[in-house]
């Protein structure tokens, strides 16, 4: 269910279930995990075959779960998540078509999210009585802010691209996102890795300084 390839310092992860518009089953995530940990160039790229970015979580394996194992299932979900997030060099989704639910939630675990102008994109679980449990209530707030993160989850409708990139869900509109991985794989490994951890830190302000100093002071020594 996935697949992958490597060229020119780009992993490519294909979610390859079209005719299920990509739904992710634990199985599948398992396989994404694995993928995402076997990667090791500065560039790793997201998308969906066929007319989908990803559906989300598989709803027939969804609907079979009992309490324990609905538990275990979230956890797997938010553990692929935060591999995404964590990779050591720049993630690229590319969205081209529907992203639903644990779809939205995978794109907002990675740094760039690159929509065509056809792609759509919504949190629908609200209206099956569910809701994303991969992060996205951490995440989505981070991304577009607590107002619009509310009226995303809680009204579950259907964002069109242009609304998703004004609302900052999307980074960039391109018919062809591909060429943003390509762009990003051309610029120096090192200092890519380097600004994605000083960005996503965490730490107070103090301290995140002192950590940009001695990266700076490393980069630059490797340029001497």
């Amino acid at each position: 269910m996935v697949q992958t390839t490597s060229s020119d310092g780009i992993r490519t992860l294909t979610l390859d279930r079209p005719d299920q518009r990509n739904a992710l089953t634990s199985a599948a995530l398992r396989d994404l995990e694995a993928a995402i940990e076997a990667a090791t160039e500065s560039v790793l790229y997201l998308h969906g075959a066929g007319e989908a970015f990803c559906a989300g979580a598989d709803l027939t394996e969804v609907k079979a779960l009992d309490s324990e194992s609905a538990e275990t299932f979230a956890a797997l979900g938010q553990r692929v998540a935060h591999a995404l997030e964590s990779y050591d060099g720049a993630v690229v989704a590319g969205i081209d078509g529907a992203a639903r639910g644990g779809g939205v939630e995978l794109a907002l675990a990675c740094d760039i999210r690159v929509a065509t102008p056809d792609a759509t994109l919504a949190e629908t679980g609200v209206k099956l009585g569910l809701f994303g449990a991969w992060g996205g209530t951490a995440r989505l707030p981070e991304v577009v802010g607590t107002g619009d993160a509310l009226d995303i989850a809680l009204s579950g409708r259907t964002l069109d691209a242009k609304t998703a990139l004004r609302m900052g869900l999307v980074s960039r509109l391109t018919t062809e996102p591909r060429a943003v991985a390509e762009e990003l794989a051309g610029v120096d490994g090192d200092a890519l890795r380097v600004l994605k951890t000083r960005i996503r830190d965490d730490a107070d302000k103090e301290t995140q300084e002192r950590r940009e100093q001695q990266a700076f002071a490393d980069l630059n020594a490797k340029t001497e």
